[in-house]
Order: C-alpha cells, then sequence, then structure tokens
C-alpha cells in the first residue's frame, strides 16, 4: 500500500528506500515498546494474552507489503530481545527467540502478500490479518512441535498458549485493519 502511494507521487526509488526504511524502524521500535508497557502495566501474562508485538507486524506487513513487511517482522523480535538483553531481563527468552522470529516473519510476510489489495480496498486488512494469524500460529504450533523440546516448548505449552492468546488475535482483527484503513485514507487524500 505505502509503495503505491509512493509511486502515484512520483517518488525516487532512493526516497522509497528512505521512507520504507523511516516507517520500518518506527514500526520496530514500537513492537519493542508495546510489549514493555503491557508487562509493566499487567504482567508478564499480558504479553501472552494480548500480543502486543505482533500489532505493529501485522501493520508492517499490511502497509509495506512481504519483502519489508518480512523484515520488520524478523527484526522486532531480535532488536527487542537485544535492547531487553542490554537492559537485564530480555524479551522474548532466549530459547524462544528463534520461534517468534519465524512466526513474526509468517505474520508479516502474509499479511504483506494483501499489500496491493488493500491498496484498492482497505476492508482486505480484515483478510490479511486473519490469514497472518492462521498461517502464523500454526506455524509456530509446528516448529514447536518438531523442534520446541530443546527450548521448553511442547505442542501442548504452545496450543495453551495460542489459546490465551485468543484476546490479543481477537483485538487485532478489529484494530489493524482500523489502523490500516486509516493510513490509507491519509496517504491517498492527495491524490
Amino acid at each position: 500500500m505505502f509503495e503505491n502511494v509512493l509511486t502515484l507521487n512520483n517518488i525516487s526509488y532512493g526516497k522509497k528506500i528512505a521512507y520504507k526504511s523511516l516507517v520500518s524502524a518506527g514500526l520496530i521500535a514500537l513492537a519493542v515498546v508495546l510489549p514493555q508497557i503491557v508487562h509493566i502495566a499487567i504482567g508478564q501474562p499480558g504479553g501472552v494474552q494480548w500480543l502486543p508485538m505482533y500489532l505493529p507486524v501485522l501493520i508492517g506487513g499490511c502497509l509495506l507489503g512481504a519483502k519489508w513487511g518480512f523484515a520488520v517482522g524478523a527484526l522486532s523480535p531480535i532488536v527487542s530481545f537485544l535492547i531487553t538483553w542490554v537492559a537485564g531481563s530480555p524479551m522474548p527468552a532466549a530459547p524462544r527467540l528463534p520461534f517468534m522470529i519465524a512466526e513474526l516473519a509468517i505474520f508479516a510476510l502474509v499479511s504483506g502478500v494483501f499489500t496491493n489489495k488493500i491498496s484498492k480496498n482497505g476492508a482486505w486488512a480484515f483478510a490479511a490479518v486473519v490469514s497472518a494469524q492462521i498461517v502464523g500460529r500454526g506455524a509456530f504450533l509446528g516448529l514447536a512441535s518438531l523442534f520446541g523440546a530443546r527450548a521448553g516448548l511442547s505442542a501442548g505449552l504452545v496450543w495453551s498458549q495460542i489459546q490465551a492468546g485468543f484476546a490479543g488475535l481477537a483485538v487485532q482483527i478489529i484494530l489493524v485493519p482500523a489502523v490500516i484503513m486509516v493510513l490509507k485514507k491519509l496517504m491517498q487524500r492527495d491524490n
């Protein structure tokens, strides 16, 4: 969606990269800050229940497309881990980090596949979010089933975390498309 707006405004390739880099950095920063706010406000279980890091990642996919969204999804947990590790309490925890990287990258990749449809009709953001949730959470469950033993993640534990996150998934289904449709209107009002 963002790419289409930049193209319509005849933005040069170099400036497109700069704009997308700035938006990506902002989304990654938001993906680091939101979980901290949730954990301070309602504790560690709040992260599993409300999935705050997923919101900016899904917005990144819908807004920036599959490639840039993938980067936002993969980098968000890495940057969060590094910043919080320096502070003495790494989040996500090191054993869970590879699973979060894969899951969030998939969330953003799948939602990013819909970006051209979203640029034509913002309501496609609903399908993008639901599809990303199904594929991303499924990938998390599958990866945990295959490789989770070393990280202390069993399929049963992951399934219980997925169930605990249903409230967060419901919020994403409402909030992400609303944000995307508002951004779409704001970006396209001059065109």
